[in-house]
């Protein structure tokens, strides 16, 4: 249980910071514990946490900083700033914590001191530069194979009401390589470019933007393979979508590498989005390059009952990527255009991130084919299942590597 400690009326402020490169990747948390009048630094911690994502790194920040402060005056008032809005968000009650490895983190740093006894504050990135500072030489240090300082943790059991410890205040860390700590920080590097680097490429190019492909649920027309782009009645899911939608959910929330989430405007993307979107406790941007091909005439129709109305239309589609369907639809040539423009400006906006893109059968096999840089009638050549994954990882050579295609392991 909680020990109920008188207030002293003295304030402290800690400032955390966690970071990980390739999330997941190497990570590593730092923070520092001030005097709320003076502003000095009366305890620094750090340490290398191998590879987890920015998220859990920033709580693990968190609750080392709470649990330093609460070593030196488990009676003071804190003030927690970080960068994080994610964390501070969360942790003031006004977003949910719906990661399943986040909630144990935030549960212990709500438990460090009672309630009430912590505020938080949200700041930009440039006013915590000595968190950052600390998370990344721990980070630099773990790659390197060094002990980093003793984390503020390191003696405390990882229950909520468990009472807080901490290691002294850091100086200089320790620069004596060990070999199971270097042992290990290659182990984790290893790890982290096995997501990052594309087969035999080159490994300082930096992290890639990771695109996670999801095709939406079923619709009622899924089942019946008929034909439903763009220029159709953008149907909602099916209850058989929207049970494949809370299973991805599932899979992607324990993962946990997922940072944005875009999506198709077409109703079954945006409401297969909005169902992963709340499990990760992320919001949904729309992209309006994502949509599906215009089928035209062919909406709504199967593959049998186009061919019977509109063989010759058919076989020319077939035949060359530039041929539309029938009554003005999409050529597969102006879709790839689009989708490649589309990927073009997400990959910008998205450099180094992980972005779930919801979207349907033809940009999934489009941006596969880009990737691949193969002919356009590979089209024809791949399977894209309702509510499937797949994953493109692109660097800043130009180069791309797919990484996943089709996976419907989650829905079994």
């Amino acid at each position: 249980m909680q020990e109920t400690v008188r207030e002293s009326g003295r304030e402290l402020v800690v400032e955390a910071d966690g970071g990980s490169r390739g999330n997941p990747g190497p990570a590593g948390y730092g923070a520092v514990v001030l005097d709320a009048a003076t502003g000095e630094p009366l305890s620094e911690t750090a340490e290398y946490l191998g590879v987890a994502t920015n998220n859990v790194a920033e709580y693990r920040g968190l609750l080392a900083g709470l649990r330093a402060a609460h070593a030196l005056d488990p009676s003071a008032r804190v003030r927690v700033r970080m960068d994080s809005k994610l964390v501070i968000e969360q942790m003031s009650g006004r977003w949910k914590i719906k990661h399943p490895d986040l909630k144990p983190l935030a549960a212990q740093a709500a438990g460090v001191f009672p309630p009430g006894r912590v505020t938080y504050e949200w700041v930009p990135r440039e006013r915590n530069k000595h968190a950052d500072r600390l998370a990344n030489e721990a980070m630099d240090a773990g790659v390197r194979g060094e002990q980093g300082p003793a984390p503020a943790s390191a003696t405390a059991p990882d229950t909520p009401d468990a009472p807080a410890q901490a290691a002294p205040a850091r100086t200089t860390p320790a620069r004596t390589t060990a070999p199971d700590a270097a042992a290990r920080a290659d182990a984790d590097v290893r790890a982290a470019r096995t997501v990052a680097t594309p087969g035999w490429g080159p490994a300082d190019l930096g992290p890639p933007a990771t695109f996670v492909l999801l095709r939406h649920g079923e619709t009622p027309l899924t089942p019946q393979k008929r034909f439903s782009g763009s220029g159709g009645t953008d149907p909602s899911l099916s209850g058989i979508g929207r049970e494949q939608a809370e299973r991805v959910a599932a899979a992607l929330a324990r993962r946990g590498t997922i940072q944005a989430v875009v999506t198709s405007p077409l109703a079954r993307a945006r409401e297969t989005a909005g169902i992963v979107a709340a499990r990760l406790g992320l919001d949904v941007a729309v992209e309006e390059g994502l949509r599906e091909t215009d089928f035209g005439a062919w909406e709504g129709l199967t593959f049998g009952e186009v061919r019977e109305r509109y063989p010759d239309d058919l076989n020319a589609w077939l035949a060359s990527a530039e041929a539309a369907p029938t009554g003005g639809g999409e050529s597969f040539a102006a879709t790839a255009r689009r989708i490649a423009a589309a990927r073009d400006k997400l990959i910008a906006a998205h450099t180094g991130r992980t972005v779930l893109l919801v979207t349907h059968v033809t940009p999934i096999k489009t941006l596969i084919q880009l990737a691949l840089g193969a002919p356009p009638q590979s089209l024809f050549r791949m399977e894209v299942a309702a509510a499937s994954l797949s994953a493109v990882a692109y660097y800043a050579d130009g180069n791309a590597s797919v990484r996943l295609f089709n996976d419907t392991s989650h829905l079994r």
